[in-house]
């Protein structure tokens, strides 16, 4: 894990009790509700939980790319010193890849077939800049080099390419106009750990050198204890743990994160029995009442069927939205 304090403090990115959801035919799902975090300038924060708790919702959000059935409700998403939720369409496009980018989750299904690698990266340049096709090519090639892609590559299509190199060809697309932000949706997803390895060092080794902000979006708790400096815990659209990386990792506070964790082998030290989380996420169109991990949750008290916790601060870099840590008196 790396050192927050070789980064600077200061908030590049701040959402503030934000919502976001679809509409359905039988309601609105509030797939983020009420969520709030800072990202300082450099930092690293990664953001982990089962499928469907709303993470991927959440980059969109930031993006604005949400689907025409999805909606930003309420909240702030505030991006040196603008609220994204609040500008206009055209305002949105001249932020979009030159400020913030995105690396989607698919490298497969985000690269177009049909056209070679070096015209995506080109096409990029021009969709927001006015450059000459000269100076496009030349900032293409020098971006594969970053991502350590020979420009003996530059004219292969997507399928004459392994999945590591799609994988790094979206992180050059997403590098190419030097943005301050880089938001990263399961960018290893389908690789083996070898190769999930060599992403995740080179995506290391570019933040270091180029000094851009990430959020990185996965299931794979184990993944961003490592490589984290800050770590937020979804679970059905809400955040129910957030701080430091190395807090999370030495002394979980919430039943779920201590459930994540269990579930994954320690490399080190004796051979322990993994275990599972029993149950199923709740369904967001009818969300259960008080905490919404209640049901599952081994520990969970009367309180907790009634009421929501608040996310309270438990020591420095650290907050838990969890009755057990509020003092309640157990029935």
């Amino acid at each position: 894990m790396i050192s927050m304090d070789k980064y600077d403090v200061t908030p590049i990115l701040q959402c503030k009790k934000l919502v976001a959801g679809y509409k359905m035919k039988s309601g609105f799902v509030h797939a983020v509700d009420d969520v709030s975090f800072d990202l300082e300038k450099g930092g690293f924060l990664g953001i982990a939980g089962e499928s469907g708790c709303g993470k991927s919702t959440l980059a969109f959000a930031i993006m604005r790319l949400l689907k025409d059935n999805a909606k930003i409700e309420s909240g702030e998403i505030i991006f040196k010193g603008r609220d994204l939720a609040r500008l206009k369409d055209n305002e949105m496009k001249k932020i979009r890849w030159v400020d913030i980018s995105m690396v989607f989750q698919s490298a497969m299904n985000a690269l177009n077939p049909v056209l070679s690698i070096g015209e995506q990266l080109t096409d990029a340049v021009h969709a927001h800049s006015e450059v000459t096709q000269s100076e496009a090519h030349d900032k293409a090639i020098e971006v594969l080099k970053l991502v350590d892609i020979s420009q003996d590559r530059f004219n292969s299509y997507p399928h004459q390419l392994s999945g590591g190199m799609k994988q790094r060809v979206m992180i050059a697309m997403a590098l190419i106009l030097n943005p301050t932000l880089v938001i990263m949706d399961e960018p290893t997803t389908a690789l083996d750990v070898v190769v999930q390895r060599t992403i995740i060092e080179k995506i290391q080794e570019l933040r270091n050198a180029l000094g851009f902000s990430v959020i990185f979006i996965t299931h794979d708790l184990s993944l961003l204890v490592e490589i984290s400096d800050t770590l937020a815990i979804m679970y059905a659209g809400k955040i129910v743990e957030y701080g430091s990386a190395q807090a999370l990792f030495n002394h979980p506070l919430h039943p779920y994160t201590i459930g994540l964790m269990n579930s994954f082998p320690s490399l080190t030290g004796k051979i322990s029995r993994m275990g599972g989380i029993e149950g199923k996420p709740p369904n967001l169109l009818d969300p259960p009442e008080g905490c919404r991990f209640s049901p599952r949750c081994p520990q969970a008290m009367s309180i907790c069927r009634k009421s929501y916790p608040s996310l309270e601060n438990k020591g420095e870099n650290h907050s838990v939205a969890c009755f057990l840590h509020e003092g309640v008196d157990k029935p």
